[in-house]
């Protein structure tokens, strides 16, 4: 994780206010972030909210219609002041490697290297050292596999030393079975150069293994920030509990700042009377109980009432098992999973109850 961050420490990287519009349309609207050296900040969210027009934007490749963008406490653009992207002492990273064919693999790492040959020699064999790709320092991109290329591509970026490095969707070139480790020791390269690192990926499993803080956007707007426990267990609203897993869904009406429902009563705090809510929770919140048989132990203190279920489907999905159940009291389906194998046969009758301190309620 990251280390503390000195009081009034100066961020990396800051963007003040920028907005960026296309035929009247904002499609980036008053974002603002700053990034500490050393942190990773993601910016997540689904295709077309802003990200990568957030990210060309502090590379300096797209200019903003407002806002600032500072290094280090320094302006280095506004809509007045524009210093070139090739003076930022930005690194950059896409899904496209975009590696030179017709240069070696030691000539792709210098490309963007100053000095005399000596030094830049040795800054390569030091970078190709730590993504372990020496034995490759003359062969060609074509001679690698994609996750080697990726490592290359990394070590291209960091050869400047950059003091921020901006990564668009870097990872989902590759496959699962390398992508995992490959994170990891691009992660742990990047914090050992001391590198503000701002990540933009649609993929909320990514965002949670990489980040110290998560950017949640939607529509042009940062609308939530916060270490990826905070975002993930006190989400903005039910559009952010769903970006990062499956949900379910019960509708009610709030009296007495309480909400019924057929799994027994939500606490609804400062919701008016009468107000209609959802209340939301993901299906690894939903316990089955085996042998309640519609009797049985009563529910734990942080659980709801019981609830009658008939299993409509049910799949096995690798570390669980996930079975649909329609409910007695209103035909509505319900998700939930289980670890392991767990194939209960359709129509078999199973009493559900749910985590009452795992729910969210929100303004239907």
């Amino acid at each position: 994780m990251q280390a503390s961050t000195p009081p009034n420490a100066t961020p990396r990287l800051e963007v003040r206010n920028l907005v960026r519009r296309f035929d009247d349309r904002a499609v980036v609207n008053d974002v603002s972030l700053s990034i500490m050296p050393g942190q990773v900040t993601c910016l997540l969210g689904p295709s077309g909210c802003g990200k990568s027009t957030t990210l060309r934007m502090i590379a300096g490749v797209e200019m903003q219609d407002s806002g600032e963008i500072y290094v280090d406490g320094k302006l280095i653009c506004d809509t007045i002041t524009r210093v070139p992207p090739e003076r930022r002492e930005i690194g950059l990273m896409f899904q496209d490697f975009a590696l030179f064919p017709h240069l070696s693999v030691a000539d792709n790492v210098a490309f963007g290297l100053k000095g005399p040959r000596e030094q830049k020699r040795a800054r390569v064999e030091e970078l190709l050292r730590q993504v372990d790709l020496i034995r490759f320092i003359d062969g060609y991109p074509h001679q690698l596999s994609g996750g080697e290329q990726q490592r290359v591509a990394l070590a291209r970026a960091l050869a400047p030393r950059p003091r921020i490095m901006l990564m668009d969707e870097p990872f989902s070139g590759l496959d699962n079975r390398l992508r995992d480790g490959i994170r990891d020791d691009t992660l742990d390269l990047l914090k050992a150069e001391d590198t503000a690192v701002l990540l933009v990926t649609h993929e909320p499993e990514e965002a949670m293994r990489m980040a110290d803080e998560i950017a949640l956007m939607r529509d042009g707007v940062i609308v939530q920030r916060g270490a990826p426990y905070n975002v993930y267990t006190r989400p903005l609203d039910h559009a952010a509990v769903a970006f990062f897993s499956d949900t379910n869904v019960l509708r009610a009406t709030v009296e007495g700042a309480l909400a019924m429902t057929p799994f027994g009563r939500f606490l609804a705090p400062g919701v008016p009377d009468l107000t209609e809510v959802e209340i939301v929770f993901r299906p690894q919140h939903v316990r089955i109980d085996f042998d309640r048989g519609g009797k049985g132990p009563a529910p734990t203190p942080t659980e709801g009432a019981p609830a009658r279920g008939v299993v409509e489907r049910s799949r096995f999905m690798g570390n669980e098992s996930l079975v649909e159940f329609r409910m007695d009291f209103d035909g509505s389906m319900i998700k939930v999973t289980v670890p392991g194998v767990f194939l209960p046969k359709p129509g078999k009758v199973m009493w559900l109850t749910i985590r009452r301190d795992k729910c969210f309620v929100f303004p239907a």
